[in-house]
Protein backbone atom coordinates (compact mmCIF):
# COMPACT_ATOMS: atom_id res chain seq x y z
CA UNK A 1 0.00 0.00 0.00
CA UNK A 2 1.21 3.49 -0.83
CA UNK A 3 2.32 5.44 2.25
CA UNK A 4 3.08 8.59 0.29
CA UNK A 5 3.85 9.65 -3.30
CA UNK A 6 7.19 11.27 -4.20
CA UNK A 7 7.74 14.64 -2.59
CA UNK A 8 9.75 15.95 -5.52
CA UNK A 9 10.78 15.30 -9.13
CA UNK A 10 14.43 15.34 -10.13
CA UNK A 11 15.54 16.01 -13.72
CA UNK A 12 19.27 16.13 -14.40
CA UNK A 13 21.61 14.85 -17.10
CA UNK A 14 21.41 11.36 -15.57
CA UNK A 15 18.04 11.27 -13.87
CA UNK A 16 14.31 11.74 -14.45
CA UNK A 17 12.30 10.56 -11.47
CA UNK A 18 8.92 11.34 -13.04
CA UNK A 19 8.86 7.68 -14.17
CA UNK A 20 7.93 6.73 -10.59
CA UNK A 21 4.68 8.72 -10.80
CA UNK A 22 3.02 6.02 -12.91
CA UNK A 23 5.11 2.94 -12.16
CA UNK A 24 3.05 0.19 -10.50
CA UNK A 25 4.97 -1.57 -7.76
CA UNK A 26 3.96 -4.98 -6.49
CA UNK A 27 4.36 -6.41 -3.01
CA UNK A 28 7.84 -7.79 -2.46
CA UNK A 29 9.62 -5.61 -5.03
CA UNK A 30 13.13 -4.64 -3.93
CA UNK A 31 14.65 -1.24 -4.70
CA UNK A 32 18.37 -0.69 -4.14
CA UNK A 33 18.87 3.06 -3.60
CA UNK A 34 22.35 4.51 -3.25
CA UNK A 35 24.70 7.34 -4.09
CA UNK A 36 26.96 6.30 -6.97
CA UNK A 37 29.91 3.97 -6.26
CA UNK A 38 28.91 2.91 -2.78
CA UNK A 39 28.37 -0.77 -3.52
CA UNK A 40 25.31 -0.53 -5.74
CA UNK A 41 26.25 -3.22 -8.26
CA UNK A 42 27.60 -5.43 -5.48
CA UNK A 43 24.26 -5.31 -3.68
CA UNK A 44 22.30 -5.76 -6.90
CA UNK A 45 24.31 -8.88 -7.65
CA UNK A 46 23.57 -10.27 -4.18
CA UNK A 47 19.84 -9.55 -4.44
CA UNK A 48 19.71 -11.04 -7.94
CA UNK A 49 21.32 -14.27 -6.74
CA UNK A 50 18.92 -14.47 -3.80
CA UNK A 51 15.87 -13.93 -5.98
CA UNK A 52 16.97 -16.47 -8.59
CA UNK A 53 18.55 -18.86 -6.08
CA UNK A 54 21.50 -19.19 -8.39
CA UNK A 55 25.11 -17.99 -8.51
CA UNK A 56 25.12 -17.93 -12.31
CA UNK A 57 26.02 -14.48 -13.71
CA UNK A 58 23.16 -12.55 -15.32
CA UNK A 59 23.01 -9.10 -16.88
CA UNK A 60 22.44 -6.91 -13.83
CA UNK A 61 21.34 -3.87 -15.81
CA UNK A 62 18.59 -5.96 -17.40
CA UNK A 63 17.62 -7.91 -14.29
CA UNK A 64 17.58 -4.87 -11.98
CA UNK A 65 17.31 -1.75 -14.17
CA UNK A 66 18.09 1.80 -13.15
CA UNK A 67 14.56 2.86 -13.97
CA UNK A 68 14.88 6.58 -13.29
CA UNK A 69 18.00 6.89 -15.45
CA UNK A 70 17.25 9.42 -18.15
CA UNK A 71 19.50 7.91 -20.82
CA UNK A 72 17.57 4.61 -21.09
CA UNK A 73 14.17 3.95 -22.73
CA UNK A 74 12.30 4.31 -19.45
CA UNK A 75 8.79 3.54 -20.67
CA UNK A 76 9.93 0.50 -22.60
CA UNK A 77 11.79 -0.89 -19.59
CA UNK A 78 8.85 -0.14 -17.29
CA UNK A 79 6.59 -2.09 -19.66
CA UNK A 80 9.00 -5.00 -19.56
CA UNK A 81 9.00 -4.95 -15.78
CA UNK A 82 5.19 -4.94 -15.76
CA UNK A 83 5.19 -8.10 -17.87
CA UNK A 84 7.75 -9.85 -15.67
CA UNK A 85 6.38 -12.46 -13.27
CA UNK A 86 7.16 -12.52 -9.57
CA UNK A 87 9.22 -10.22 -7.43
CA UNK A 88 11.39 -7.63 -9.14
CA UNK A 89 14.52 -5.72 -8.26
CA UNK A 90 15.29 -2.15 -9.34
CA UNK A 91 17.89 0.50 -8.64
CA UNK A 92 17.95 4.26 -8.16
CA UNK A 93 20.50 6.95 -7.34
CA UNK A 94 17.77 9.34 -6.13
CA UNK A 95 16.77 10.31 -2.59
CA UNK A 96 13.90 8.43 -1.01
CA UNK A 97 11.92 11.68 -1.11
CA UNK A 98 11.85 11.41 -4.93
CA UNK A 99 10.46 7.86 -4.85
CA UNK A 100 7.03 6.64 -3.79
CA UNK A 101 7.13 4.99 -0.37
CA UNK A 102 5.08 1.79 -0.08
CA UNK A 103 4.73 -0.36 3.02
CA UNK A 104 5.04 -3.64 1.08
CA UNK A 105 8.04 -2.69 -1.10
CA UNK A 106 11.55 -3.25 0.28
CA UNK A 107 14.10 -0.41 0.11
CA UNK A 108 17.80 -1.12 0.61
CA UNK A 109 20.11 1.84 1.06
CA UNK A 110 23.83 1.18 0.58
CA UNK A 111 26.34 3.73 1.85
CA UNK A 112 30.10 4.15 1.92
CA UNK A 113 32.60 6.53 3.44
CA UNK A 114 32.05 9.58 1.20
CA UNK A 115 35.79 9.96 0.61
CA UNK A 116 36.03 6.41 -0.72
CA UNK A 117 32.91 6.84 -2.84
CA UNK A 118 34.34 9.99 -4.43
CA UNK A 119 37.62 8.30 -5.37
CA UNK A 120 35.71 5.44 -6.98
CA UNK A 121 33.40 7.93 -8.72
CA UNK A 122 36.47 9.73 -10.09
CA UNK A 123 37.55 6.57 -11.88
CA UNK A 124 33.97 6.09 -13.08
CA UNK A 125 33.49 9.56 -14.55
CA UNK A 126 36.92 9.87 -16.14
CA UNK A 127 36.26 6.70 -18.12
CA UNK A 128 32.90 7.63 -19.65
CA UNK A 129 32.89 6.69 -23.32
CA UNK A 130 32.53 9.36 -25.99
CA UNK A 131 29.16 7.81 -26.87
CA UNK A 132 27.84 8.14 -23.32
CA UNK A 133 29.12 11.70 -22.97
CA UNK A 134 27.51 12.70 -26.26
CA UNK A 135 24.20 11.27 -25.05
CA UNK A 136 24.41 13.14 -21.74
CA UNK A 137 25.30 16.33 -23.61
CA UNK A 138 22.20 15.99 -25.78
CA UNK A 139 19.97 15.42 -22.76
CA UNK A 140 21.23 18.60 -21.14
CA UNK A 141 21.08 20.72 -24.26
CA UNK A 142 17.54 19.56 -25.07
CA UNK A 143 16.23 20.37 -21.58
CA UNK A 144 15.59 24.11 -21.10
CA UNK A 145 15.98 23.69 -17.34
CA UNK A 146 19.58 22.51 -17.85
CA UNK A 147 20.55 24.05 -21.21
CA UNK A 148 24.15 22.84 -21.00
CA UNK A 149 26.27 19.86 -21.99
CA UNK A 150 27.34 17.46 -19.27
CA UNK A 151 30.34 18.88 -17.35
CA UNK A 152 33.57 16.97 -18.02
CA UNK A 153 35.28 15.42 -15.04
CA UNK A 154 38.66 16.91 -14.07
CA UNK A 155 41.55 14.60 -14.87
CA UNK A 156 43.13 15.25 -11.47
CA UNK A 157 41.58 13.31 -8.54
CA UNK A 158 42.07 16.15 -6.07
CA UNK A 159 40.35 18.61 -8.43
CA UNK A 160 37.54 16.08 -8.82
CA UNK A 161 37.20 15.95 -5.03
CA UNK A 162 37.08 19.74 -4.83
CA UNK A 163 34.33 19.78 -7.44
CA UNK A 164 32.43 17.15 -5.42
CA UNK A 165 32.70 19.55 -2.45
CA UNK A 166 31.13 22.19 -4.71
CA UNK A 167 34.18 24.44 -4.50
CA UNK A 168 33.30 27.43 -6.77
CA UNK A 169 36.79 27.34 -8.25
CA UNK A 170 35.99 23.91 -9.73
CA UNK A 171 32.57 24.64 -11.25
CA UNK A 172 30.57 23.73 -13.28
CA UNK A 173 29.34 20.87 -11.15
CA UNK A 174 27.81 17.65 -12.35
CA UNK A 175 24.66 16.12 -10.87
CA UNK A 176 26.26 13.83 -8.28
CA UNK A 177 28.11 16.06 -5.81
CA UNK A 178 28.19 16.11 -2.04
CA UNK A 179 24.77 17.80 -2.08
CA UNK A 180 23.14 14.80 -3.79
CA UNK A 181 25.15 12.29 -1.73
CA UNK A 182 24.00 13.67 1.60
CA UNK A 183 20.44 14.27 0.42
CA UNK A 184 20.12 10.56 -0.36
CA UNK A 185 21.61 9.49 2.95
CA UNK A 186 19.56 11.94 5.03
CA UNK A 187 16.37 10.80 3.30
CA UNK A 188 16.99 7.22 4.43
CA UNK A 189 18.30 8.15 7.85
CA UNK A 190 15.07 10.01 8.57
CA UNK A 191 12.98 6.95 7.58
CA UNK A 192 15.30 4.27 8.95
CA UNK A 193 12.80 3.01 11.52
CA UNK A 194 10.42 1.94 8.77
CA UNK A 195 10.40 -1.89 8.91
CA UNK A 196 10.78 -2.19 5.13
CA UNK A 197 14.00 -0.13 4.98
CA UNK A 198 17.41 -1.74 5.38
CA UNK A 199 20.63 0.23 5.65
CA UNK A 200 23.77 -1.55 4.45
CA UNK A 201 27.35 -0.28 4.47
CA UNK A 202 30.21 -1.04 2.08
CA UNK A 203 32.69 -1.50 4.95
CA UNK A 204 30.47 -4.12 6.58
CA UNK A 205 30.15 -6.03 3.31
CA UNK A 206 33.94 -6.10 3.04
CA UNK A 207 34.42 -7.10 6.68
CA UNK A 208 31.69 -9.75 6.90
CA UNK A 209 30.20 -10.55 3.51
CA UNK A 210 28.47 -13.70 4.74
CA UNK A 211 26.89 -11.90 7.69
CA UNK A 212 25.69 -8.91 5.68
CA UNK A 213 24.27 -11.16 3.00
CA UNK A 214 22.36 -13.05 5.69
CA UNK A 215 20.92 -9.72 6.86
CA UNK A 216 19.77 -9.00 3.31
CA UNK A 217 18.33 -12.48 2.85
CA UNK A 218 16.39 -12.26 6.11
CA UNK A 219 15.15 -8.79 5.21
CA UNK A 220 13.93 -10.08 1.84
CA UNK A 221 12.39 -13.19 3.39
CA UNK A 222 14.48 -15.56 1.28
CA UNK A 223 15.92 -18.81 2.61
CA UNK A 224 18.80 -20.43 0.72
CA UNK A 225 19.89 -24.01 1.40
CA UNK A 226 23.46 -25.17 1.79
CA UNK A 227 25.67 -25.62 -0.21
CA UNK A 228 24.07 -23.08 -2.57
CA UNK A 229 24.53 -20.40 0.08
CA UNK A 230 28.30 -20.91 0.03
CA UNK A 231 28.29 -20.64 -3.78
CA UNK A 232 26.36 -17.38 -3.66
CA UNK A 233 28.65 -15.89 -1.01
CA UNK A 234 31.71 -16.86 -3.06
CA UNK A 235 30.19 -15.41 -6.24
CA UNK A 236 29.66 -12.08 -4.44
CA UNK A 237 33.39 -11.70 -3.78
CA UNK A 238 35.17 -8.94 -5.70
CA UNK A 239 37.46 -11.29 -7.63
CA UNK A 240 34.50 -13.40 -8.75
CA UNK A 241 32.50 -10.33 -9.77
CA UNK A 242 35.49 -8.92 -11.65
CA UNK A 243 35.84 -12.25 -13.46
CA UNK A 244 32.14 -12.38 -14.32
CA UNK A 245 31.92 -8.68 -15.17
CA UNK A 246 31.47 -9.08 -18.95
CA UNK A 247 28.58 -11.50 -18.34
CA UNK A 248 26.89 -9.12 -15.88
CA UNK A 249 27.62 -5.63 -17.23
CA UNK A 250 27.14 -5.75 -20.98
CA UNK A 251 26.01 -2.12 -21.17
CA UNK A 252 29.29 -1.05 -19.55
CA UNK A 253 31.07 -2.07 -22.74
CA UNK A 254 29.35 0.84 -24.50
CA UNK A 255 29.34 3.32 -21.64
CA UNK A 256 32.89 3.06 -20.34
CA UNK A 257 36.38 2.98 -21.77
CA UNK A 258 37.58 -0.45 -20.73
CA UNK A 259 34.04 -1.75 -20.25
CA UNK A 260 33.20 -3.94 -17.26
CA UNK A 261 36.83 -4.04 -16.13
CA UNK A 262 36.75 -0.26 -15.64
CA UNK A 263 33.26 -0.26 -14.11
CA UNK A 264 34.42 -2.67 -11.39
CA UNK A 265 37.78 -1.04 -10.79
CA UNK A 266 39.46 -1.99 -7.50
CA UNK A 267 36.91 -2.41 -4.73
CA UNK A 268 39.32 -0.91 -2.20
CA UNK A 269 39.10 1.85 0.40
CA UNK A 270 41.54 4.49 1.56
CA UNK A 271 42.76 5.77 -1.82
CA UNK A 272 41.86 9.30 -0.77
CA UNK A 273 44.60 9.35 1.89
CA UNK A 274 47.34 9.82 -0.72
CA UNK A 275 45.35 12.36 -2.74
CA UNK A 276 43.78 14.85 -0.33
CA UNK A 277 45.59 17.55 1.63
CA UNK A 278 44.97 18.45 5.26
CA UNK A 279 43.02 21.45 3.98
CA UNK A 280 40.86 19.25 1.77
CA UNK A 281 40.12 16.95 4.70
CA UNK A 282 39.30 19.92 6.92
CA UNK A 283 36.86 21.26 4.35
CA UNK A 284 35.35 17.80 3.98
CA UNK A 285 34.92 17.48 7.76
CA UNK A 286 33.11 20.83 7.83
CA UNK A 287 30.76 19.64 5.07
CA UNK A 288 30.13 16.37 6.88
CA UNK A 289 29.23 18.22 10.10
CA UNK A 290 26.91 20.59 8.27
CA UNK A 291 25.17 17.97 6.11
CA UNK A 292 24.72 15.03 8.49
CA UNK A 293 23.83 14.59 12.16
CA UNK A 294 26.69 13.04 14.14
CA UNK A 295 25.20 9.54 14.29
CA UNK A 296 24.70 9.52 10.52
CA UNK A 297 28.18 10.94 9.91
CA UNK A 298 29.74 8.25 12.12
CA UNK A 299 27.81 5.51 10.33
CA UNK A 300 28.74 6.87 6.89
CA UNK A 301 32.44 6.83 7.66
CA UNK A 302 32.61 3.55 9.60
CA UNK A 303 29.56 1.36 9.01
CA UNK A 304 27.34 -0.62 11.34
CA UNK A 305 30.00 -2.97 12.71
CA UNK A 306 32.09 -0.07 14.03
CA UNK A 307 29.66 2.82 14.53
CA UNK A 308 26.63 0.76 15.62
CA UNK A 309 23.39 -0.30 14.03
CA UNK A 310 21.29 2.61 12.73
CA UNK A 311 18.18 0.79 13.95
CA UNK A 312 19.17 -1.00 17.19
CA UNK A 313 16.63 -3.44 18.56
CA UNK A 314 14.44 -3.40 15.47
CA UNK A 315 13.42 -6.78 14.16
CA UNK A 316 14.18 -7.36 10.51
CA UNK A 317 11.17 -7.14 8.25
CA UNK A 318 10.38 -10.57 6.83
CA UNK A 319 8.39 -10.58 3.64
CA UNK A 320 5.34 -12.80 4.02
CA UNK A 321 4.77 -13.24 0.28
CA UNK A 322 6.69 -16.15 -1.14
CA UNK A 323 8.93 -15.55 -4.13
CA UNK A 324 7.43 -16.74 -7.40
Amino acid sequence: MLIRPPHKTIRTWHTDTSIWDDFVFRAGDIVVVTPPKTGTTWTQRIIDMLLHQSAAPRQIMDEAPWLDARFIPQQEIAAGLAARAGRRSLKSHSPLTALPLHDDVLYINVARDPRDAVMSFFNHCTHYSDELLAGLDQIGLNDPAIAAPHPRAPADPRAFFRRWLRDPQHAPFDDFTMAEFFEIERSFWEEREQPNILMVHYNDLKADRDGEMRRMAQFCGIATPQPLWDEIVAAAGFDAMKRDGPNMLGMAEMGFKGGADTFMHKGTNGRWASVLSDGDLGDYAAVLRSEAPKALADWLEAGRLEAGDPTPGRCAFVQSRSMT
